[in-house]
């Protein structure tokens, strides 16, 4: 072990080899000294730790806690951020425990499960498209005024008119994929989607991951922080769908307000952006998927989930993509590193969390301090690293 002081680096080997490990904390060290905040990367094989890393601060270097958050102090292996788009990696999983226990049936309707959402020509729509990206539902019109109200949201959603034939189009669908998700768990299950997390996930895995954080953990956040020139859909550059953005993100990355700083925020349960973990946490999840023997789910029903769904550039943002139910799958950008195949979800400002199934390996990148796709090397830099020892 590496000696931290209170912000330093904390490096763990628990089984790679030493030179290699070397390596991996040295490019730790070197995104951590370019830090404003803190970052956490955890390797697990099998649910137990290969390699973990912990540096930099639970508030931006100056700044002062969000409400009820963490006081300023190093990141460690029990600090909680909040994962933005890595939530939708523990809503997969928890799609795939449904589709394993008989309850989902990828080639079915949507509305075979939720009657209410053939309207506007969506009667055909399959649990598959919504899972996958390709319904073109990607913002709620009109969007009611409590945007933590899964229900609401997804009743608009379910009246709403797609912007293409659902299928024929992939586009990320940001907020409103949690929203469809965690009604059709509802339709099947009768319970919310902070709920299944925690019964399908956390539970039997005894991990720290929350949908709907409880306000006694509030205490181990990290508060997270956007430099002045974040930027979102960097790749995008026409200014009609730069527009589509805007709405789509109107109250969450964009703007002057910090809504995912907020108590609002922690408490709700957006199955697409609002889970809480420590790096720990989300490594184990996806080495218990990664493992020959797959924890939670089956082999044969995890290898159809993580199956290409849809692929190709994003009809919105311009953006390579490629799905299974839920997952995302290794792409054009090498998001997952250089190895093939692998699964998980990345969320915004640079946290990754995923699986390198033929190797067993999970992995997890968690951080406070958010930076632009375009500007970020700190998850692909650590996994390149990692690829060439595992």
């Amino acid at each position: 072990m590496i000696p931290a002081a209170q912000t330093g680096a904390s490096a763990h080997n628990h089984g790679l080899p030493d030179e290699g490990f070397g390596e991996l904390a040295g490019i730790f060290s070197r995104h951590l000294e370019n830090a404003k905040g803190g970052m956490a990367f955890c390797v697990y094989r099998d649910g137990k730790a290969l390699a973990r890393f912990y540096g930099g601060g639970t508030v931006k270097s100056g700044g002062a806690p969000a409400q009820g958050a963490a006081a300023p102090g190093g990141w460690n292996e029990g600090t909680l951020a909040m994962l933005f788009s890595g939530t939708k990696g523990i809503v997969a999983t928890v799609a795939a425990i449904l589709i394993d226990r008989g309850l989902l049936d990828p080639g079915s309707t949507v509305a075979s499960y939720w009657p209410e959402f053939a309207a506007a020509g969506k009667s055909d729509v399959t649990v598959a498209q919504l899972l996958s990206h390709t319904v073109g539902l990607i913002y709620v019109d009109p969007e009611p005024a409590d945007r933590y109200d899964n229900r609401a949201q997804a009743a608009v959603l379910a009246a709403q008119e797609p912007l293409w034939t659902p299928g024929t189009k992939v586009a990320y669908h940001a907020l409103t994929y949690g929203y469809l998700a965690a009604e059709l768990f509802f339709r099947v299950t009768g319970k919310g989607p902070g709920e299944l997390v925690r019964e399908l996930v956390a539970d039997p895995l005894d991990l720290e991951i929350h949908l709907g954080l409880p306000e006694s953990l509030d205490s181990r956040i990290a508060t997270v922080f956007r430099p002045d020139n974040y930027a979102i859909s960097t790749m995008l550059k026409d200014p009609e769908r730069r527009k589509i953005i805007e709405r789509m993100y109107a109250g969450s990355l964009l703007g002057d307000d910090d809504p995912f700083n907020s108590p609002a925020e922690r408490r709700s349960e957006l199955a697409a952006s609002g889970a809480f973990a420590t790096a720990d946490a989300m490594a184990s999840l996806y080495s218990s998927l990664a493992a020959p023997t797959p924890a939670l789910v089956s082999a044969a029903t995890l290898a159809i989930s993580t199956s290409t769904f849809s692929e190709g550039v994003d009809a919105i943002n311009d953006r390579p993509l490629r799905f299974g139910l839920g997952y995302e799958l290794a792409d054009p950008l090498g998001t997952y590193g250089p190895v093939t195949p692998a699964f998980g979800h990345s969320g915004a400002g640079g946290g990754l969390h995923g699986a390198w199934p033929q190797k067993n390996i999970g992995f997890s990148f968690l951080t406070n301090e958010m930076l632009s796709e375009d500007k970020d090397r700190r998850a692909k830099d650590l996994l390149g690293a990692l690829a060439t020892l595992v």
